[in-house]
């Protein structure tokens, strides 16, 4: 397969589509679509999302060291792009898409209660990379909705219709084409009867 070299750029795709949100009480409550956001650590279980120091979002979270992430579903990918697009410095993004907000229980920034999942986060570290701040942060709880949960207590995210982002465009989250470790997997021996 032939190759075309471009300059380093932001193409590492897809990304999660995902609602920040930040303020530390429901007068300053906001949300910000986050694009550079991922998991960096297993323990302490840590995230990190990169915010541009001229929004709004950035100086909340700076002043509060808090914020949450969450997980919309596509049927909410109309408000994640609305909360991206304009700015909580004049607009009140929960009223405006008509989302809930709901208590953090470790954290005051809050989470959307229309989301499956809400990590509740508080800040460890930043680092500033150019264009982008980076927020290095601890996920100190983090909040479910019961019907993804099976009666075993295993998480079926997959059941929640996922967004992702790939280049300016979202994109539902696809089938399930195989699982950790599936290829070094021992095939099932033979059935031994006695």
């Amino acid at each position: 397969m032939k190759k075309l070299i471009w300059p380093g750029s932001t193409q590492l795709a897809p990304v999660p589509a995902v609602l920040v949100g930040c303020g530390t009480g429901p007068d300053s409550y906001n949300l910000i679509t986050i694009a550079w956001a991922g998991t960096v650590c297993s323990k302490p279980p840590m995230v990190s999302i990169s915010i541009r120091p001229e929004r709004y979002s950035y100086d909340l979270i700076r002043e509060s060291g808090e914020f949450t992430v969450n997980l919309p579903t596509v049927e909410q990918i109309r408000a994640v792009d609305y909360c991206g697009v304009v700015s909580g410095r004049d607009h009140d993004k929960f009223k405006e898409t008509r989302l809930t907000p709901l208590p953090g229980s470790q954290v005051a920034a809050p989470l959307v209660a229309e989301c499956p999942l809400g990590l509740e986060c508080k800040v460890a570290q930043t680092v500033e990379l150019g264009s982008h701040t980076l927020f290095l942060a601890e996920i100190v709880a983090v909040q479910v909705s019961e019907e993804f949960v099976n009666a075993s207590g295993r998480l079926e995210l997959e059941k929640a219709g996922l967004a992702a982002y790939i280049h300016g465009h979202y994109h539902r989250v696809g089938d399930a084409i195989g699982h950790f470790g599936y290829s070094v997997r021992k095939k099932p021996g033979p059935v031994v009867r006695r």
